[in-house]
């Protein structure tokens, strides 16, 4: 009995000791299984980026150069900071840079710094053959210099050869009437204030952007050095394939009449106002780019935008360039893309605004600003009808920012970015902006957002990528 009992016992233990091994053993298999499971996810989860969702900077791990590229939401969103950061910069520079150079605290941010000057081939070449001494003429914002400034208006006005009255200006309105009398779907205008020769593989890619969204558009190039036998070598591959393109030299006194803008020319030429320090060319170009729409309705586009739609479903619209962070709302419009019919409210209260608070020794004032300015100031007032877009439509990356777009990804994970970046734009904007003070001595690299983005607006694509 004792005996039987003892290997019942034994037999029992034995049975508890399997069972609980063989638990054991599960447990342990169950945590190494879940375990596998987890790492498995986290390595696809880690390759895997939502093409529209991507928050945070791109940093290689590698030795190459990282891209310091951010999502188009944090690129417009960050944009506000980032010019305050500039700005808080700026106003730290010692009392002797203050000094000479008296609107350094007032320069507008859209301005690229003094060292992205230095190396900057493109604000050298500015209508250096539209005006004398090389058209950068610039005057001291000191008052005491003022007597000096104006004299120089004065005596060099009538050599000034944008502003010369020539059988090419008396030919201007008619010339004008008969190139949009061809039928035109959109009209579309640019200017052009420097040499012919300096009208690059870049500003031509502009062109091409274009009429590859805009086949049946029209675009007129106000300048006076593209209305020649360079200016039409330039534009012949496009005329030769039938697209409608043309410049003409504009006749600024029939473009000023019936506007604030003549009284206001005619002050300068008699020296009744300070030209400035700031090119007086650059200032004209501002004021040129709304009389000519206010004459004629249609578009206007900088040499630096590169179209990715057609704007033929666009209506009296300006674009914003930055907005607040907290509020939401725009605390920056920009004047490189308007959108607006003939006789627009809107327009003669920029051109009015300019002609009476002109101030050609402040970066930007008679530009970006002059905008913002008046926008705000007839907002909710009866009689105006406009529409202002977010950033993504004409501005989609900052300025400080731009040079990451011409720059090719180097790791798998950049090249994820780029391609959900480059659909994110296709999808959702007008347009890109390049900031060209900022990217004129940037190669177009292989891979790049701006590269891919060409591929797809170009119409001559031969050799579109050495410039």
């Amino acid at each position: 009995m004792f005996l039987r009992s003892c290997v019942q016992t034994r037999s029992l233990f034995s049975k508890i000791y399997f069972g609980a091994l063989l638990f054991i053993i599960l447990v342990t298999g169950c945590i190494f299984f879940n375990l596998s499971l987890h790492s498995i996810t986290l390595k696809k989860q880690a390759n895997t980026i939502h093409p529209l969702e991507v928050h945070r900077e791109l940093r290689s791990n590698s030795s190459s150069p990282s891209l310091n590229l951010l999502s188009v939401r944090e690129e417009t969103e960050k944009n506000y900071l980032n010019e305050s950061r500039h700005q808080q910069v700026s106003s730290n520079q010692s009392s002797e840079a203050a000094a000479a150079n008296p609107i350094s605290q007032k320069r507008n941010t859209d301005e690229p710094s003094t060292e992205a000057k230095a190396v900057n081939p493109i604000k050298q070449k500015v209508s250096t053959n539209e005006l004398p001494d090389g058209g950068l003429q610039k005057f001291s914002s000191d008052r005491s210099q003022e007597k000096e400034n104006v004299e120089w208006i004065v005596k060099k006005y009538p050599n000034i050869e944008m502003l010369k009255s020539t059988e090419l200006t008396k030919q201007f309105r008619n010339r004008a009437q008969n190139f949009f009398d061809r039928g035109c779907e959109v009209r579309f205008f640019m200017t052009w204030i420097s040499p012919a020769t300096s009208f690059g593989k870049k500003e031509f890619l502009a062109l091409q952007s274009v009429f590859k969204y805009n086949p049946n558009g029209c675009l007129m190039i106000l300048s006076r050095s593209m209305d020649s036998d360079e200016g039409k070598k330039i534009l012949s591959p496009l005329t030769a394939r039938g697209f409608k393109v043309t410049a003409l030299t504009p006749d600024l006194k029939f473009l000023f009449k019936n506007t604030p803008a003549k009284a206001w020319f005619d002050d300068m030429k008699k020296g009744l106002k300070n030209p400035g320090q700031i090119p007086f060319a650059q200032n004209l170009s501002n004021l040129l780019r709304l009389v000519t729409l206010y004459k004629y309705g249609g578009v206007y586009l900088d040499t630096d935008f590169i179209v990715l739609k057609s704007f033929s479903g666009l209506r009296n619209s300006i674009g914003a360039q930055s907005v607040d962070i907290q509020t939401k709302q725009w605390n920056r419009l920009n004047n490189a893309v308007l959108v607006f019919d003939k006789n627009h409210p809107l327009l003669y209260k920029f051109i009015e605004n300019f002609c009476r608070n002109f101030d050609g020794s402040r970066w930007g004032f008679n530009g970006p600003y002059l905008v913002s300015r008046v926008i705000q100031e007839v907002s909710g007032k009866p009689g105006y009808n406009f529409t202002v877009l977010p950033p993504m439509a004409f501005y989609p990356v900052d300025w400080l920012k731009i040079g990451g777009f011409f720059q090719k990804p180097v790791t798998l994970y950049q090249s994820k970015w780029v391609d959900a970046k480059v659909l994110q734009l296709s999808r959702e904007t007008y347009g890109v902006h390049l900031w060209n003070k900022e990217s004129g001595k940037l190669r177009i690299e292989e891979g790049s957002v701006i590269r891919q983005l060409i591929s797809r607006s170009c119409l001559i694509c031969e050799n579109i990528y050495s410039s």
